[in-house]
């Protein structure tokens, strides 16, 4: 969902998330979140490791934007286009090497 729309109070299922429509909310589910009370305290680097082990493929890094914007948003952060975590992210990666 785009993250202007959604409503805190409203979270029933994945695509009801910022940045989540049918394909993230299937990533999801194939790591075993099947509600967005389960993201809260979630790393996004381990969901992006799992993700793609799971499916044997190297998906693109901003898979890692988008699940640090739920990741944030369910830990009470604003909800925000996952392009707004890019720049944290390439941060982040260039610290840990």
């Amino acid at each position: 969902m785009h993250p202007d729309k959604v409503k805190r109070d409203r979270l029933r299922q994945l695509t009801d998330l910022p940045n989540i429509g049918k394909a993230g909310a299937k990533d999801l589910r194939l790591l075993g979140i099947d509600s967005p009370q389960q993201l809260v305290g979630m790393c996004p680097y381990a969901m992006y490791a799992r993700l793609c082990e799971i499916t044997a493929v190297r998906h693109d890094p901003c898979v890692i934007d988008v699940f640090m914007s739920i990741t944030q948003f369910m830990n009470g952060g604003d909800a925000k286009p996952w392009w707004a975590y890019t720049a944290l992210r390439k941060l982040q990666v260039a610290e840990r090497r």
